[in-house]
């Protein structure tokens, strides 16, 4: 007989299927999953390890900073800190794909300068061509990268974005240098009045709401202080008539 055959009724039986199915579970088996269930309970129970951490998420929603658990706060900066790098590595991603799609932009054309918008557009395409046979870049690339830039900055100014509308400044005052750089000698200061007339009717919509004056809010106070004096005087009680007679007869020295 094998080391594989098993003995049933005193017989040697061959390995079979039956062989294969888990044993039933020991006593010691039944005893640790009773404790374990019994450990969940009382951890549950009012007083308990998860009964009071679970208390401690249900105060955080009401509370402040400081009144919030310290591991609440612990998990709290770490998924911050790891959302911030998942969102830094997608925008990295995303940046570098964009700026390789815009170096393959093939060159467009760049107009004789005719119109108001080629007034101001045509300087800024010269100005950018003549940078970029210095630098590893293609001209168009350049160009869709300014526009791609003052889009988002008027996009994101119009809803009140921060970042977007100091883009939307600098795109503009880059402009304006740029055209006034590149611009005939004999137009430039119309041409870079003409664009700043335009950046300025623009920057209504990406400034929008944006105001100089300060805000003041003022709330009411959440404790009023009401000053008040207080006295107390002690009162001494009254004494029989029998004890000042006997008072009255007594040497003061002898008092």
């Amino acid at each position: 007989m094998s080391n594989n055959d098993r003995q049933m009724n005193g017989q040697p039986r061959p390995n079979s299927i039956l062989d294969q199915l888990e044993l039933p579970p020991t006593r010691k088996d039944k005893q640790r999953l009773a404790k374990l269930r019994a450990a969940w309970k009382e951890s549950w129970e009012e007083g308990g390890f998860l009964y009071q951490r679970w208390e401690e998420v249900f105060q955080a929603r009401h509370g402040g900073w400081h009144e919030v658990a310290t591991w609440i706060k612990a998990a709290a900066l770490f998924g911050g800190l790891s959302l911030i790098v998942m969102m830094l590595d997608a925008a990295g991603d995303t940046a570098s794909a964009t700026l390789k799609g815009l170096s393959a932009v093939p060159a467009s054309n760049g107009g004789d300068g005719s119109g108001l918008w080629g007034t101001v557009d045509h300087p800024v395409r010269v100005f950018l061509a003549g940078q970029a046979a210095h630098l590893s870049v293609a001209p168009a690339a350049l160009y869709a990268f300014w526009q791609l830039t003052g889009l988002l900055g008027l996009v994101g100014g119009f809803f009140g974005i921060a970042g977007a509308r100091i883009a939307w400044v600098l795109f503009g005052i880059g402009s304006l240098a740029m055209i006034w750089s590149a611009a005939p000698a004999g137009g430039r200061a119309a041409a870079t009045g003409l664009a700043a007339l335009m950046w300025a009717l623009a920057s209504i919509f990406a400034l929008r709401g944006l105001t100089l004056r300060p805000i003041v809010h003022n709330h009411p106070p959440q404790y009023q202080f009401n000053p008040a004096l207080h006295l107390h005087a002690t009162i001494p009680a009254p004494t029989p008539a029998g004890d000042d007679l006997g008072r009255d007869n007594v040497h003061p020295l002898q008092r």
